[in-house]
């Protein structure tokens, strides 16, 4: 995983929630095969999406408490934010263009 997706506990509400541009947000965890499986993916969409959209990756083990605030109860789950709200959400396992319409949809 790419450093500067990770996101923590302090940083994402400003990060997320305070955002002028939509946020692709990857619940995600060291030990979940399917987790690494669309890693790849999800920082080549951050890749592309740059300037028009933001990336992050939080670890549930480390930042449950973000977890729980948007009932993350199954991962991988990508959720998207916009305005500060969540507008989208997929849970499992997708192709990387599913996962980048999952985000251009709100640009």
């Amino acid at each position: 995983m790419a450093d500067n997706l990770a996101m923590t506990t302090d940083r994402f509400d400003a990060e997320v929630l305070n955002s002028d541009v939509p946020v692709l947000v990857d619940f995600w965890a060291p030990w979940c095969g399917p987790c690494r499986m669309i890693a790849g993916s999800v920082a080549e969409v951050a890749t592309e999406l740059e300037g028009r959209a933001k990336v992050f990756k939080v670890d549930v083990d480390e930042n449950g408490e973000i977890a729980s605030r948007y009932g993350i109860m199954s991962i991988p789950a990508l959720v998207v934010f916009k305005g500060g709200e969540e507008v989208d959400r997929m849970v499992g396992m997708g192709p990387k263009e599913a996962i980048k319409n999952l985000v251009e949809k709100f640009i």
